[in-house]
C-alpha cells in the first residue's frame, strides 16, 4: 500500500485506465458462458484480489479498514456494483467501441459533480480538454449506435454515472480508504451473477478468463484508480480515464478483429490529444508551485 501511495495520483489513474481497457477484449473472448456467469466469476476473483490486497496492506487491521471506511465505503461499494453489472451486460450485448465511448462520458459527470458537490473550479485548459474530448467522443459514437444494440448501449451508461459517484465520494472523503468499498461492490455483483445464472460451472478456459479479468483487469485497475483519485482533481481523473476509451477498441481491433471505423480513429486521436494537453497542464502547474 505504501509503495502505491508514493506513485503520483495521475500516473496511478493512467495505470488503472490501462488495466480496465482490456475488459472488452476479455469479455469477448469467453466461449459459451452467459453474461451472468461471466459476471459471477469476474466478480468472484475481483473480490478475492481486493481482499488479498487489504490483508497484505492492513494485516491484522483488515476488519478495522472495513469499519473505518464506514458509510461512504458501503454506499460507494453498492453504487459501483451496479456499474460492474452494467459493464458486463453492455460488453456482452454491444461492441467494445460503443461501450468504451459511452463510458468516456464520465468526464462530464465528474466535472459537473465535482463543481456542484466539491466546489472544484474547472480551469480553462481543463475545460478545453473536456470540449476536445467530447468532440472526439461524438465523432466516434455518431455512426455507431444502432437500434439493435440499444439495450447494451443503455446499460453502458451505468458505468460513467457510478464511476463518477465513486470518485466524488473518494474526493469528498480523501482520508477514507475506499478499497474496502471495492470488495463490497465485487461481493454484491457476484451475488447478482449467482442469482441470475441457471448454473455456475463453466469451462476451464472461461474460468481462467474470469480470473484474469477479476484479478488483473478490474482488480488492479480499480485499486490504482481509487488510490490515485484521492490526490487528483475530479475533472483531471475524467480526462485521464478517457485513455480507456481509446485503448479498449484498439485491443479489440488487434486481437478480436473488431473493425474500427475511420471516425473512431479520428475521434480517438482527438481524445488522446486532450489527455496529453491535461498532462501538460499538470506538469506546468507542478513546476509553477515548486518555483513559488
Amino acid at each position: 500500500m505504501n509503495i502505491i501511495i508514493k506513485i503520483p495520483g495521475p500516473l496511478l489513474i493512467f495505470f488503472g485506465a490501462l488495466s480496465l481497457s482490456f475488459g472488452g477484449l476479455i469479455v469477448k473472448s469467453f466461449e459459451g458462458s452467459t453474461l451472468w456467469q461471466i459476471l459471477f466469476w469476474r466478480s468472484l476473483f475481483f473480490s478475492l484480489t481486493v481482499l488479498v490486497f487489504l490483508v497484505i496492506s492492513y494485516k491484522k487491521k483488515t476488519f478495522k479498514a472495513f469499519k473505518d471506511s464506514g458509510l461512504p465505503g458501503f454506499f460507494g461499494g453498492i453504487v459501483l456494483s451496479f456499474g460492474f453489472c452494467g459493464y458486463v451486460f453492455a460488453m456482452y450485448n454491444t461492441t467494445v467501441a460503443n461501450t468504451n465511448f459511452i463510458i468516456s462520458l464520465q468526464i462530464l459527470f465528474l466535472a459537473v459533480f465535482g463543481y456542484f458537490f466539491l466546489k472544484e473550479k474547472i480551469s480553462a485548459i481543463t475545460l478545453t480538454s473536456i470540449i476536445l474530448a467530447m468532440t472526439g467522443v461524438l465523432l466516434m459514437v455518431g455512426n455507431s449506435l444502432t437500434p439493435g444494440e440499444l439495450s447494451g448501449n443503455l446499460a453502458a451508461f451505468t458505468m460513467p454515472i457510478t464511476f463518477a459517484v465513486l470518485i466524488i465520494i473518494v474526493r469528498k472523503f480523501p482520508t477514507v480508504d475506499m478499497v474496502p468499498a471495492q470488495f463490497v461492490a465485487g461481493l454484491c455483483s457476484c451475488l447478482i451473477g449467482f442469482l441470475l445464472s441457471t448454473k455456475i460451472m463453466i469451462s476451464p478456459h472461461d474460468i481462467f478468463l474470469g480470473f484474469v479479468a477479476g484479478c488483473f483487469q478490474v482488480g488492479l485497475g480499480f485499486i490504482f484508480i481509487t488510490t490515485g483519485a484521492r490526490t487528483t482533481p475530479s475533472a483531471m481523473v475524467g480526462i485521464i480515464m478517457l485513455s480507456e476509451s481509446v485503448l479498449g477498441p484498439l485491443w479489440a481491433f488487434l486481437f478480436a478483429s473488431e473493425r474500427v471505423p475511420l471516425f473512431t480513429i479520428i475521434g480517438g486521436g482527438i481524445i488522446l490529444f486532450a489527455v496529453l494537453l491535461q498532462f501538460y497542464y499538470l506538469l506546468f502547474s507542478n513546476k509553477k508551485k515548486i518555483s513559488n
